[in-house]
């Protein structure tokens, strides 16, 4: 009966996480979110999800040190000490620089006056402020939260058999993408899950001795509702992005479906394994590389 830990399962990739893995009656399955009754209230709701027992729904937020210990030792109460997998959801993707290269978050502009130079700064309406907040707040969740999370968590996954943790990551963090392909939006996004990938090599090379496969996934563009809100402008900001896209993999249209991203994912997960290589590996949906 293996065990499955899912954080930021509320909704989007995770719910999809949380949907297909407690479809299986033999998986027991720990949902980790923010607010336990909003998602109990949803799940009840939900004709595909509503009466599956095998289902758990606990609260934590990831920046929550002390919240996540409770976590994991109520984990521990429902399945006896162990756990099998960790698929670490949770994340922020900032609306900040969504649409925008970091060279616009706030623009610098020089002008000669007499013998000297003046330095202006074109606003944009975003304050450099704005920007350290953002990154931090990033850092916080995409990277310290899940070194928390793994951290906390990992006695559990030690007692357990399969012994996978599983970190949702983006292919905007792969730097020869981003070079070879102009890929410029993100970029505070990019360098947290970049960061990150670093975090789950380092794991790996400490608890590989120990049977633990730490890997980071990328979905692939994937429809979650990302652009809701945005402006004309914004969505002007980022054609360049879906033109690269639609370069980079041709035939591509659309961002996938949340239920066939995760399927996709889970084949990888299945297939992946210490054996094989795939210890602290960075990789996509297919399993490789291709990104989108």
């Amino acid at each position: 009966m293996p065990f499955v830990l899912i954080t930021g399962a509320s909704r989007g990739i995770g719910y999809e996480f949380l949907r297909q893995y407690s479809s299986d009656a033999k998986n027991t399955v720990i949902a980790l979110v923010r607010n336990k009754s909003a998602t109990e209230k949803k799940v009840s709701e939900d004709a595909v999800l509503q009466g599956r027992p095998n289902i758990y729904i606990l609260q934590a937020d990831i920046t929550d040190y002390n919240a996540l210990k409770q976590a994991a030792a109520d984990t521990a109460e429902i399945t006896g000490g162990s756990l099998d997998y960790i698929i670490a959801n949770a994340g922020l993707v900032p609306k900040f620089d969504l649409f925008l290269p970091i060279g616009e978050l706030y623009v610098l502009q020089t002008s000669l006056i007499g013998n000297s130079f003046l330095l202006t700064l074109q606003n944009r309406g975003k304050q450099p402020g704005e920007l350290t907040k953002t990154f931090r707040e990033a850092f916080e969740i995409n990277v310290i939260g899940n070194v928390h999370l793994f951290n906390l968590f990992l006695p559990l996954i030690l007692a357990g058999h399969v012994k996978k943790i599983v970190t949702i990551t983006s292919g905007l963090a792969d730097n020869s993408f981003t070079n070879q392909w102009g890929a410029t939006p993100g970029a505070l996004y990019a360098a947290s899950k970049a960061a990150m990938n670093t975090v789950v090599a380092k794991f790996n090379a400490q608890f590989k001795k120990d049977g633990v496969l730490f890997l980071a996934v990328c979905p692939g563009p994937v429809e979650v509702g990302h652009y809701d809100g945005a402006t004309a402008d914004d969505l002007a900001a980022v054609e360049p992005l879906l033109s690269i896209f639609k370069e980079y993999s041709p035939g591509y249209e659309r961002p996938k479906a949340p239920e066939v991203s995760v399927r996709m994912m889970r084949d990888v997960i299945e297939a992946s394994s210490l054996e094989k290589g795939d210890g602290g590996a960075f990789v996509s949906h297919y399993g490789n590389q291709q990104w989108v």
